[in-house]
């Protein structure tokens, strides 16, 4: 969770550094070294020799016994101002409650509202989310009730009346937590409101033709949007001195540019560390661009061509995960060529969301289910209390609109099999809670379903 390394105040070795700790090393390395020294009945394809061949060899770095693991070690440190190197793991308390089975599921009623396409913790205790029904909601978990922010109406001369209405699939929050962008009243449009209020900032004009499925912001001041007309608009948020809530602010894009061989850009993500911008299109194609010339790089066809609707990058810029119809695909960032497959447990109902909490990448699929893969170990994380089975975390059955066009409970519907699709989720900034939502996979079936686990 936490590890400290201790720098001596008074005499040589800090606290931590004991001799129970050392002879508890040896031992746990001796006995690894004896179990590969093991001559197995099969040998492995691939084997690692250690570096060192003696103890004496092993206790030279001497280092390791001045880390501390304990984390009042290292809240003491980091209040006292000490020296020392601390590092802590932010995703520790996710994957603990996971791992050990104590996430518990609290749905959330929409009705009448119907299948939630984005997500996004705005506080600890405030959740904004949007619909197919173009709806922006905000809930918040401890009072439990739902508000509706109003979407910001550009001018009529700038809309596209040939649009479907597919629900606001975007909200993006900037680096520094104060803008929140989504779409406007006409899905073409970007709208950008401050946080925590919420009031409404401006409205970006001109940039697309059909709708925005996505947005990525680059710094504070500037945005990426990518829409289902292959088209990719850079804009740049105006800083207001005076800001005046009652009166309408417009922009327009600083550069629109039309993705070659593309189809729909369906997923942005912005590699910090490479300074790139990486698109994800309908047709099976992954694109790079330069960031600061707004340039189409690479262009490079995946695997596979299915429905590939979701990607998301580990925090350290080295990975990216994509989303299709069967299996989640990892790439190398710098390549771009393919690490692994993770094949989904429920094939044929596609991956509908991801997202990286450190190593550990949740998967929404199309069936109801939210799947932990650790992408270090190559593998599905275990449960610590049944290490037979894998973790996952099983939905409720949420809303579904018949024929008569009634919302019932499909719990009480035996006869009908249905889980929700897992359109979206997120964690909150402590990495306890997750919040999921979705709906009916089926695009012409009208329904929802929303869980806050904790």
């Amino acid at each position: 969770m936490a590890q400290t390394r201790r720098l001596p105040v008074y005499g040589v070795y800090p606290p931590c550094n004991h001799a129970t700790r050392m002879e508890d090393y040896l031992v746990r390395v001796r006995s690894e070294r004896a179990e590969r020294a093991r001559k197995p009945d099969k040998p492995d394809d691939f084997i690692c020799y250690s570096d060192t061949e003696d103890d004496e060899d092993l206790l030279v770095n001497k280092s390791k016994f001045n880390t501390s693991y304990n984390f009042v070690d290292y809240i003491v440190s980091r209040q006292t101002g000490l020296r020392d190197f601390r590092c802590f793991k932010s995703n520790f308390a996710s994957e603990y409650i996971s791992t050990h089975e104590m996430f518990k599921e609290w749905t959330i009623p929409l009705t009448p509202m119907n299948k939630v396409f984005s997500s996004q913790w705005l506080s600890d205790r405030q959740i904004a989310f949007g619909t197919k029904c173009y709806k922006l909601m905000v809930y918040d978990v401890v009072t439990q009730k739902l508000d509706q922010i109003p979407l910001l109406e550009g001018r009529r001369e700038f809309r596209s009346d040939s649009m479907e209405d597919q629900g606001i699939h975007t909200l993006e929050i900037n680096p520094s937590r104060t803008l929140l962008t989504t779409i406007g009243n006409s899905a073409n449009e970007v709208a950008v409101y401050k946080l925590p209020t919420l009031e409404p900032v401006c409205i970006g004009e001109k940039g697309h033709d059909d709708m925005i499925f996505d947005m990525v912001w680059l710094d504070d001041e500037f945005l990426v949007s990518g829409g289902k007309d292959t088209k990719m608009a850079l804009w740049r948020v105006p800083q207001f001195k005076r800001f005046c809530p009652t009166t309408t602010h417009y922009m327009e894009p600083l550069v629109v540019k039309t993705v070659k061989n593309a189809d729909r850009v369906r997923s942005l993500v912005f590699n910090r560390s490479l300074n790139e911008i990486v698109a994800l299109t309908l047709n099976g194609f992954i694109h790079v661009w330069k960031t600061e010339e707004f340039r189409q790089k690479i262009t490079r066809k995946l695997q596979s061509s299915q429905e590939n609707a979701c990607m998301a990058m580990h925090g350290s810029g080295t990975v990216y995960a994509i989303g299709s119809k069967s299996y989640t695909a990892l790439l190398d960032s710098r390549t771009i060529q393919p690490i692994r497959k993770i094949v989904s447990k429920n094939n044929g109902y596609g991956i509908r969301s991801l997202s990286f909490q450190g190593d550990m990448l949740t998967i929404g699929t199309g069936l109801g289910t939210i799947l932990f893969y650790d992408w270090r170990a190559g593998r599905y994380i275990v449960s610590k209390v049944n290490s037979s089975r894998t973790i996952s975390l099983k939905t409720s059955r949420g809303f579904v609109q018949f024929a008569d066009n009634d919302f019932v409970d499909h719990g009480f519907q035996q006869n009908l099999k249905y889980l929700p699709a897992i359109y979206t989720h997120c964690y909150d900034l402590s990495g306890v809670r997750l919040f999921t939502a979705g709906g009916p996979l089926d695009s012409n079936t009208s329904g929802h379903y929303a869980g806050l686990w904790q």
